[in-house]
C-alpha cells in the first residue's frame, strides 16, 4: 500500500511577519523538518503544498498554490489532486506543528491503511495532526474543503469511521502563530522574509 505525504505550507504567517514554510528552528527550516518527519516514518513520496513563498525542498515535489489566500482548504485540494495515481492513502501534516513525530505518524500507519482509512492522531483525547485519509474519501474531503477548515468538517461527518490514536507520548501537535512560539521551541534563525 503506498501512502503518500502531504505537508501544507502555503499560508504567510502574518502573526509571524513571514511564511511559515520559510522559518528555521534549531537550524532547520519547519517545511524541512516536515518532510522530515514524513520520510523517517516510511511515507512515499512527499508532497508540499507552497504558496505565499514558494522555495526548493530537498526530497519533496513542490506544489505552487496559486490560491494560497483563499486558505488551508484551498491548498489541501491542490495536495489531493497532485498526488500520482499509485498512492492509496495519504498522510497530512501542518508546517506549523514541529513537535510532531516520525512516531506519531509511524503509529498512525501501523493501526493499518488502506483505500478506505480515516484516522487522527489525538493528543489527551483531543483531534489533532497527523491524520491519513485513504484515496475513496478523497473527493469528499476536497468538496469539503473551503477557507481555513481543511478536512475538520469532512472528519466531523465520518462518526465511528474515524480510527482515533492517541499520539501525547510521542508527540505534540501545538501550532507556531507567534513570535512567542518560537521562542518556547528555541532560538529562531534569521531565514527568509
Amino acid at each position: 500500500m503506498q501512502v503518500a505525504g502531504l505537508v501544507l505550507a502555503a499560508g504567510a504567517g502574518r502573526r509571524l511577519g513571514r511564511p511559515k514554510a520559510t522559518l528555521e528552528v534549531s537550524g532547520e527550516r519547519l517545511v524541512d523538518r516536515a518532510v522530515r518527519v514524513l520520510t523517517a516514518a516510511g511515507v512515499h513520496p512527499v508532497h508540499v503544498v507552497l504558496g505565499a513563498a514558494v522555495v526548493e525542498v530537498a526530497g519533496a515535489h513542490v506544489v505552487d498554490n496559486r490560491d494560497w489566500a483563499q486558505g488551508m482548504g484551498s491548498s489541501l485540494c491542490a495536495g489531493l489532486a497532485s498526488l500520482p495515481a499509485g498512492v492509496r492513502a495519504v498522510t497530512i501534516l501542518l508546517v506549523d506543528q514541529p513537535g510532531v513525530t516520525a512516531g506519531a505518524v509511524a503509529r498512525l500507519l501501523d493501526a493499518g491503511v488502506d483505500d478506505e482509512t480515516v484516522a487522527v492522531a489525538t493528543y489527551h483525547g483531543r483531534r489533532g495532526h497527523p491524520v491519513v485519509i485513504g484515496r475513496a474519501y478523497w473527493a469528499d474531503v476536497a468538496a469539503s474543503a473551503l477557507g481555513e477548515r481543511g478536512a475538520r468538517d469532512f472528519l466531523r461527518t465520518q462518526g465511528d469511521r474515524v480510527v482515533e490514536i492517541e499520539c501525547a507520548d510521542v508527540a505534540d501537535d501545538t501550532d507556531v502563530d507567534t513570535p512567542a512560539d518560537l521562542q518556547r521551541l528555541g532560538r529562531l534563525s534569521p531565514g527568509p522574509r
